[in-house]
Order: structure tokens, then C-alpha cells, then sequence
């Protein structure tokens, strides 16, 4: 709300919770406020306001993410006015494991933005259909979302020192739980995006790749969770939930060479 970006109207989804967030509702009548009588996720939430939203623009911050400066979200607003090819803006994400803030740059050209603080243009995410939920609750909806843009064409920029905090709370924050949602939903990623030609080459070197990461990871046991995400693959796979659209072999190799945030 203290943005200097004229004409926000700002919205929050309260994904069922059991705190106290029903009482800012009093204190900030101004903001629109949508409470879920379940637990459906952000991706819901994110879906939701997208598709009802009459602006240009969407911005998502993640309920432990905050803007530094007044003025990042006027600044990337500008630069999508002025640059219609891009679909998408990636604020620099700081974080506790990762807290200099660097100077303004110019913007690079990514591969995906960081969900916890990004801007798109709605009008080209509602050409892609907005994000495809994966089956598991964590992690990978927006590279998913981000390939099909670049492959219709659109752009995904970084604007280095334009910032957003990150808190990385540890409310409902299980590590293992999310590293085999992680597993999982890049391999599903995998399946519906890659071209055929290349689908079980880049699905091995995946399997290859998480199995060899949870081996070498000291901090938590991660092999256990590692496996139960590619059963949980392989179990929606079987089960005929997972749909396959894959995006162009063009596509397909700008995304791998473009810049990973």
C-alpha cells in the first residue's frame, strides 16, 4: 500500500488460516480480502485473483515477502509499459541466506521468475491459461508457467536491485515434505513440457540428477523424500492425471540457456 505506483488495489487470500490475519480485515478496509474456507494452496490463490482481475498487471508477494523500496513496483511497471514482448518481471529476491542488497542493473533476460515476489502481464498469461496446478502442494508452477511463455514468444526479465525481502518463515515450512513435492513436480514438469525427442533422455538425467543430490545433501536426510517423489510421479502418471503439452524444441533449448534465478 505504500507503494509509489499509482492505481494499486491490493488483495489478500486468506488460505483458511488459524491466526489472527480475520483482524486486519478491520484495520485495512481498503484492501480486498477473500477468506477460503479450505486449504487450497497459492496457486489457487494466484489463479483466482489473475483470472477475476480486470488490470494490465498482477503482482504476487508471498505472505513472508515485503517490497524494500517505495518505488520497485513503479519501476517495474515502467519497463513492462515500455517493453511489450515481456510477459514477466522477477524482482531480486534477499533473503536471511542471501541479504546484500547489489545496485540497479541493467535487466537480464531469465528463464523463470522466484513466486514470492514477481509482476505479469495478464494479458499473456491468460494466452498460456494461467498456471497448470501440479499434483503435489510445492514448488515448480512458475517455470512451468514461464515456458509457456517463452514459448509464445514472450519474454521473463530480471531487474537486478529492485528488491524484495523474503523472510523464508518457518511457519509450515517442512523441508523434507517440500523437497519431495519439489522431486515430484519437476518431474511432472519434465513430462508435460519437454518435446518427445527429448523427453526420456531429460527424464533419466533428472532421476539421475534429485537421487544424486539427496545422496550428497548432509543437512537433512533427503533420500527417503526423494524417492517418495518420484513414486508420487510415477503414481499420477499411471493414474492418467498428468497431461502432456509440450512446448517447441526452440522453446525448449532457450529455456535451458537463458539465466536461472
Amino acid at each position: 500500500m505504500q507503494q509509489s505506483c499509482p492505481e494499486v488495489s491490493v488483495a489478500v487470500y486468506d488460505d483458511n488460516s488459524t491466526d489472527n490475519t480475520r483482524e486486519l480485515e478491520v484495520k485495512y478496509p481498503n484492501v480486498h480480502w477473500e477468506f477460503g474456507e479450505q486449504n487450497r494452496g497459492y496457486v489457487y490463490a494466484r489463479n483466482k485473483f489473475m483470472s477475476e482481475s480486470t488490470t494490465t498487471y498482477f503482482c504476487s508477494l508471498d505472505d513472508d515477502s515485503w517490497f524494500i523500496k517505495y518505488d520497485s513496483l513503479a519501476k517495474s511497471i515502467d519497463y513492462l509499459d515500455n517493453n511489450l514482448d515481456v510477459a514477466a518481471i522477477a524482482f531480486d529476491i534477499l533473503s536471511p541466506d542471501r541479504s546484500n542488497e547489489v545496485k540497479e542493473g541493467r535487466p537480464v533476460e531469465v528463464n523463470s521468475f522466484i513466486g514470492c515476489g514477481h509482476v505479469v502481464r495478464l494479458s499473456q498469461v491468460r494466452q498460456v491459461g494461467f498456471y497448470d496446478p501440479p499434483p503435489s502442494y510445492y514448488g515448480g508452477e512458475e517455470k512451468d508457467l514461464c515456458i509457456r511463455l517463452i514459448d509464445k514468444g514472450h519474454k521473463v526479465m530480471l531487474l537486478p536491485g529492485v528488491h524484495v525481502w523474503h523472510d523464508k518463515t518457518n511457519v509450515a515450512r517442512n523441508i523434507t515434505a517440500q523437497h519431495r513435492s519439489g522431486i515430484c513436480n519437476d518431474m511432472v514438469f519434465t513430462w508435460r513440457r519437454t518435446p518427445l525427442l527429448l523427453l526420456f533422455p531429460v527424464l533419466i538425467a533428472k532421476f539421475a540428477n534429485h537421487l544424486r543430490f539427496a545422496v550428497r545433501y548432509k543437512e537433512e536426510k533427503l533420500i527417503r523424500p526423494c524417492i517418495q517423489g518420484f513414486t508420487d510421479f510415477l503414481r499420477a502418471l499411471l493414474k492418467g492425471k498428468l497431461n502432456r503439452h509440450p512446448v517447441s524444441m526452440k522453446a525448449f533449448k532457450k529455456f535451458l540457456t537463458l539465466v536461472k534465478i
